[in-house]
């Protein structure tokens, strides 16, 4: 069974959910029964290594591919009887951009008013003020072959919002990209969100899913093998532990004869204490060593971080710098 941790509280109304969907090519089962519940206004990143059926997910829930089985719903619409109502209330931004270099960023962008059914003049204005937003201006009347990777990315998502989507998909938004083009993405992302927009990312990259999700699910084998949020996946696994540091010698000494669950470090004079690193286990180990009157120099907790998450939950680790193809 998935581990599934939590929210506090009752959970709002979903911008995309699904129970039991389920996807195979051929003798190939992609998604194997897998359950999403994403809230309005949040960040969901989907993580799974080379061929986990993260692009597969994405495809269904924006109407490209069909389910074989299960149940989903974006923006309150059946994604299998109601696509249209889905594919209005959504923008896709794929691994691949979708910029076509051999004309303008304005072009495109006034290209993606025109299939959106916009007016000419309030085609005009929205690309103006995406362009704008998205420190574009000054390349707009360039061949979008020219652009930097990053400026292309930051084309395709501002292509993305031209319809208004309240729902964006970003398909590895920031996979090629130089760190500052990354870190610029994420600030874009973070704006959106707090325009109230749904993002559901799927990403290669573990900090990114660390710095910008309120929740994330690991997706293995067709299966959601763990989700919950960043914090909540590092302390599914082994390895996390509270270290006091000690700068007298003998008060070190008595410390470790009292506290014979503790790893030793003499060359630093630490210990090692296996902890979780919840609060309640925190302050529960904290009275412990009052009451056996301890007290160190310095203590610091150390839990696992999401690279140990993914190997112990996929048997296996993400190459960030190596090209990826998903199946379909």
């Amino acid at each position: 069974m998935p581990m599934s941790i939590p929210s506090d509280g009752p959970q709002p109304p979903a911008a995309v959910s699904a129970v039991g969907l389920r996807k195979s090519y051929g003798d190939k089962t992609v998604l194997d029964g897998i359950d999403l519940h994403i809230p309005s206004g949040s960040v969901f990143a989907l993580l799974g290594p080379n061929g986990a059926g993260k692009t597969t997910t994405v495809k269904i829930l924006s109407t490209l591919v069909t389910a074989d089985g299960g149940q989903a719903r974006v923006a309150g619409h059946d994604v299998a009887t109601a696509p249209d109502g889905v594919r209005a209330a959504i923008g896709v931004t794929g691994q691949f951009s979708a910029v076509d270099g051999l004309i303008t960023g304005e072009e495109n962008m006034l290209l993606m008013a025109d299939l959106h059914h916009l007016s000419r003049r309030e085609g005009r204005r929205v690309t103006a003020e995406l362009l704008e937003r998205f420190d574009l201006t000054e390349a707009a009347k360039k061949p979008a072959s020219t652009y930097s990777g990053g400026m292309k990315r930051r084309l395709d998502i501002a292509m993305t919002l031209v319809g208004n989507p309240r729902i964006i998909f970003l398909d590895e938004p920031t996979t090629g990209l130089d760190p500052r083009s990354r870190h610029n993405m994420w600030q874009i992302i973070r704006e959106l969100v707090s325009d109230g927009v749904t993002v559901f990312l799927t990403t290669q990259y573990l900090d990114e899913a660390d710095e910008l999700a309120d929740r994330i699910a690991v997706l293995n084998d067709g299966r959601i093998a763990a989700e919950g949020t960043a914090e909540q996946l590092k302390r599914l696994v082994p390895g996390g532990h509270i270290r006091l540091r000690f700068t007298d010698p003998a008060a070190y000494r008595n410390a470790a004869s009292v506290l014979g669950v503790a790893s030793r470090d003499d060359e630093s004079l630490a210990l090692q204490i296996p902890s979780d690193g919840s609060q309640r286990e925190l302050r529960s180990i904290l009275d412990w060593l009052d009451s056996v009157g301890i007290e160190a120099d310095e203590l610091t907790v150390h839990t696992p971080d999401l690279d140990d998450v993914f190997f112990a939950l996929t048997g296996g680790s993400i190459t960030p710098n190596q090209p990826k193809e998903e199946v379909r």
